[in-house]
């Protein structure tokens, strides 16, 4: 059974259909990539399928649950990160972390050791007993990563992950995205760094002006060329430099 189910997904803006008809499955094991310009439906979709986002037409399905009908079944089970993350700033790292650890019900132990994990990983468990107003961006969102991770989710979605993190946290990232692939969970993530993407995941799907241009796996998508030279392609691009 997949873990994410796009089924005839569509939403509209009165006037502005903004995702037309896009049906997509994202399997166990499987990072997949959703990539399309500014404006094409990513954040839109992704929005839609961790339940912040009503929708008219279509269902979405977690792990088998209807994101319509069982909203709290599927959040306890995946994980959102925004592009741009709100923090409660008045807080410390930590007691923001411990604030969601609560909402989530994970364990004071259980907690404790994840966030030490995660914190490290990332290179920011020094600065917990900061206040977030203090925070760089690149900070906040690694705390915003690490909050979204505590309750150790099935299904991570992700909105540009990789913006504002140095180096070292973006390799330990793609590492900690690939562990959880490898235990039988899924990512389902939007980026603009095609590189990234292309070496990364395992499937990737093409979205222009809401529609779904291509889909499949990173192989069968760009062939012999680059992701890069096939997105460009199928925007109208290639031919424009």
């Amino acid at each position: 059974m997949s873990i994410l189910s796009i089924r005839n997904y569509t939403k509209r803006y009165e006037d502005f259909l903004a995702v037309d008809d896009l049906s997509l499955e994202i399997n166990p094991g499987e990072i997949y990539a959703f990539i399309g310009h500014n404006g094409a439906g990513k954040t839109t979709t992704l929005k839609a399928c961790c339940g912040i986002l009503d929708f008219e037409h279509g269902d979405i399905l977690i792990d088998g649950k209807s994101i319509k009908k069982d909203p709290m079944g599927c959040k306890r089970i995946m994980s959102y990160l925004p592009d741009n993350p709100d923090l409660y700033e008045v807080l410390t790292g930590i007691k923001y972390l411990n604030f969601v650890g609560d909402v989530y019900g994970v364990e004071p132990e259980v907690r404790r050791e994840r966030i030490k994990e995660l914190a490290s990983k990332l290179g920011i468990y020094d600065n917990l007993a900061q206040p977030i107003s203090s925070y760089s961006h690149g900070m906040k969102q690694k705390l915003a990563i690490i909050s979204a991770l505590i309750h150790k989710p099935k299904l991570w979605l992700m909105d540009e992950p990789f913006v504002g993190l140095d180096p070292s946290a973006s390799h330990h990232l793609k590492k900690m995205m690939r562990e959880l692939c490898d235990e039988g969970g899924a990512i389902f993530f939007s980026t603009h760094v095609l590189e990234v993407a292309e070496k990364l995941c395992d499937k990737v799907a093409i979205i222009k002006k809401g529609k779904l241009i291509t889909s499949g796996t990173m192989e069968e998508v760009k062939g012999d060329t680059s992701l890069e030279d096939v997105f460009l392609e199928l925007e109208g691009e290639k031919n424009n430099d």
